[in-house]
């Protein structure tokens, strides 16, 4: 029973072929009505240009000014701050003021930015790559390669504007920390001059200067580390700013108390101390200490890396920007904590250096201890105002995430991107052969009724 079913449902493909041929000329008017239906239809359908333009990001050393380093700090590997890239130029800032600028026929007919870009827009990473294509679909040549050039444009002036308030905020509390600094050297200084004056001590004796100048390195030390916490306490002020109520901070993950954390923090603050012992042997030039401070900027990269990784591991967001401003934020405690632990490290091992000058007149040590502190909050604030400039010169830089490699292109207007009319034709052939198929079919089952 099974058996005849089955030679039932069975097609003798011969005799469908044949029935086929025996009414070729209704199939070939099938096939021939559905490709010149194509054809027509390709020639009826409106003429689309496509424009591209190529773009190429750079990478920043800054966390939050450039998009780039933004980006790249997400941990999404090489070609992360592209992808973000692609998405942010699909935001509503960048679209919206394009689809304001195009005429459209019903305001019905008007997309949100979402269903812009998606029917108008095809925005790439090369190849994962640092390039990016933007090509863009218009009804006319010109059409194409404003919207094209616009995406890109739009998108700059959206860093820009980022990347001035985040400057701008940075700059505010490095203004208040400049202007503390100021104040504390103006009081040293001051000190320094009444003591002067009250014991009639205006220079210590040679052998003095020489056991005091042993202590510069540990001065110098000093001072690099209050700046580093003043500089790191004013970025993590204007991110915690702009994270608004956001409870984002280290302690949420633990990042202090991490192992890793702590182990390369130790490693750091002991790298610190070595280089203050090499720079009272040698001066800056020296192998030895340009070989210990390429040491430290190596386990404080490798710090930074860490604590991306603990933020990325226990924190999503949809907001990359949002995502990056936390890690800022966190990277700006650790960098604070290692500062302070250095600083205390260094103040240890300088009171040791200190015991060497008890052997000096108590005005004559109070003289130097006056000295070197007027000398330490003066070199403070003259840091702090060169990094306040330093930040106010790359508000202008940081900005320029991506650099444009091959501006939009105005496309050939006897050469349109579509309708692809040798596809929709070779459509229309398949389609007018399925249905022939369809139509064979139904006689095959009549004939064999």
């Amino acid at each position: 029973m099974e058996n005849n079913v089955q030679q039932e449902e069975s097609i003798d493909l011969g005799k469908l072929m044949q029935i086929l041929y025996d009414r070729r000329k209704t199939v070939g008017a099938i096939v021939g009505g559905c490709t010149a239906l194509a054809l027509i239809v390709s020639f009826a359908l409106p003429k689309t240009y496509e424009s591209t333009t190529l773009v190429q990001t750079r990478s920043t050393g800054k966390s939050l000014g450039g998009a780039a380093a933004m980006a790249a700090a997400l941990g999404a590997g090489a070609a992360g701050a592209e992808l973000n890239f692609i998405e942010l130029m699909k935001s509503r800032t960048v679209l919206e003021p394009i689809i304001d600028q195009l005429e459209w026929d019903d305001e019905k007919d008007k997309p949100d930015a979402k269903k812009f870009a998606k029917k108008f827009l095809k925005i790439e990473n090369t190849k994962q790559t640092n390039l990016i294509t933007v090509t863009a679909t218009g009804k006319s040549p010109e059409e194409a390669q404003m919207i094209s050039q616009s995406v890109v444009d739009n998108f700059l002036a959206m860093q820009t504007d980022k990347a001035k308030q985040t400057q701008s905020t940075l700059v505010k509390f490095l203004n208040e920390r400049i202007d503390e600094s100021k104040q504390e050297a103006e009081e040293a200084r001051t000190k320094f001059a009444e003591y002067q004056q009250k014991h009639k001590v205006y220079s210590p004796d040679d052998q003095a200067k020489a056991a005091v100048a042993k202590m510069n390195a540990f001065d110098d030390a000093l001072g690099n580390m209050a700046v580093q916490q003043k500089a790191n306490q004013a970025k993590l002020e204007s991110v915690s700013a702009k994270l608004g109520d956001m409870r984002s901070s280290s302690q949420a993950f633990h990042i202090n108390d991490n192992a890793n954390v702590m182990a390369l923090r130790k490693q750091i603050v002991d790298s610190q101390v070595s280089l203050v012992g090499l720079r009272e042997r040698y001066t800056e030039e020296h192998p030895s200490v340009i070989s210990a401070q390429e040491r430290i900027a190596a386990l404080q990269q490798k710090l930074s890396e860490e604590v991306n990784t603990i933020v990325a591991s226990q924190y999503t967001s949809i907001n990359p920007a949002q995502a990056d401003l936390i890690k800022t934020q966190a990277n700006a405690e650790a960098s604070i904590a290692v500062a302070q632990a250095s600083e205390a490290a260094i103040k240890e091992r300088r009171a040791e250096k200190e015991k060497e000058l008890e052997n000096f007149p108590q005005e004559v040590l109070e003289y130097l201890t006056l000295q070197r502190e007027a000398s330490i909050k003066e070199g403070i604030y003259t840091s702090l105002v060169k990094q306040c400039e330093d930040s106010k010169i790359k508000e202008a830089m940081e900005s320029m995430d991506i650099q444009v490699i091959d501006p939009a292109d105005l496309p050939d207007e006897d050469k349109p991107a579509g309708p692809k009319k040798k596809l929709i034709t070779a459509i229309g052939f398949v389609i007018g052969c399925l249905i022939s198929f369809g139509y064979g079919l139904i006689q095959y089952k009549r004939e064999e009724a």
